[in-house]
């Protein structure tokens, strides 16, 4: 539990402009109730800026417990941060104005978690990261082999997390990295560090039976025309917002006739003939003969998998493990 000092803020007519307006409180709140977590809750909502995906895909709470949550916070502070509707939220000045203050005061946070951690030692004895198994499936093996003999010290605890839970860890030193296909939103990885790994080839995943498996490319707007099998949009909205760029300039767009919660579901209704499916070329160990990619004209821009950490110093542990990662994936670029 932490609390605001009135006192201690700076004496600046700039600062009481652009923050203790925003952030005013009734004369005397020291926000005795607010703890670390209103903030993460907070921050959730306002970059997913929907409760319910917030709860689901980001912090693994329920939806009633999150939106009360929030509104305790709200509460506490005397002001209003979030303008609701039936399917979103925004930020109003004041919380625009908070969720900067919120994130530095996560990241100072987590900056002195990784201080304590390194006195302490810990830093160096475990290692926590967050795993993307679709992206790194046939590597990671050899990467932690390879990790294990140069640091044999350290025990490494692999979190098999989805993309927005795994940015989240990173951010707040739950996890010291992770391995992720990055969001298309520009401001997604602030104060984050992103490091490529390999990149792949979009391509349209076909059956052997599909009257597509007999060609070496095909255009967008044909593909567009074919029922698509998806991944469900609450467990995996990047899925659709990569669906959604792909198609973007393309008239008809992708019908999804299936969503599957897994990879492993796609592919197998790709291979019963159900539908087609976007997936990359890095990902073909994932499936046998019964499924052929097939390129994709004009030739969607390549994914990109990658390392993120944050932005402050890592420490040695994490140094060493990005060194590793970056060894092993080197071999399939």
């Amino acid at each position: 539990m932490f609390h605001f000092n009135e006192q201690a803020l700076p004496n600046d007519p700039a600062f009481e402009k652009d923050h203790v307006s925003c952030l005013s409180m009734r004369r005397g709140h020291t926000l005795e109730g607010m703890e670390l977590r209103h903030l993460r809750y907070f921050v959730a909502v306002a970059e997913m800026e929907n409760v319910s995906r917030a709860a689901m895909q980001r912090l693994h709470v329920s939806q009633p417990s999150l939106s009360r949550q929030i509104r305790d916070l709200e509460d506490e502070m005397g002001v209003q941060l979030l303008e609701r509707s039936a399917k979103s939220v925004r930020l109003t000045d004041a919380g625009r104005a908070f969720l900067n203050e919120a994130r530095t005061i996560l990241k100072q946070t987590g900056d002195a978690v990784e201080k304590v951690r390194a006195i302490a030692g810990k830093s160096d004895t475990e290692l926590h990261v967050g795993d993307w198994p679709l992206a790194t499936g046939r590597i990671l093996p050899g990467v932690l082999r390879a990790y294990q003999k140069a640091m044999p010290n350290v025990k490494v605890k692999v979190h098999d997390w989805p993309v927005e839970k795994n940015i989240a860890g990173v951010r707040d030193g739950r996890l010291q990295l992770a391995i992720i296909l990055p969001p298309l939103k520009a401001n997604a990885l602030e104060e984050l560090r992103f490091e490529p790994l390999f990149t792949g080839r979009t391509c349209l995943a076909v059956s052997r039976d599909h009257p597509f498996a007999a060609r070496r490319s095909v255009s967008l707007a044909d593909a567009a025309r074919e029922p698509f099998i998806g991944l469900t949009r609450e467990d995996y909205p990047r899925y659709l917002e990569y669906l959604h760029a792909i198609f973007a300039r393309v008239n008809d767009k992708p019908r999804l006739v299936e969503e599957q919660d897994g990879w492993s579901g796609v592919f197998s209704s790709v291979t019963a003939g159900v539908g087609v499916a976007l997936t990359s070329d890095a990902f073909n160990y994932a499936f046998d003969d019964r499924m052929k990619l097939v390129r994709l004209t004009p030739e969607p821009k390549r994914v990109t998998i990658g390392i993120i950490t944050r932005k402050a110093k890592v420490g040695p542990a994490t140094e060493k493990f990005c060194q590793c990662a970056k060894e092993a994936f080197a071999v399939i670029r």
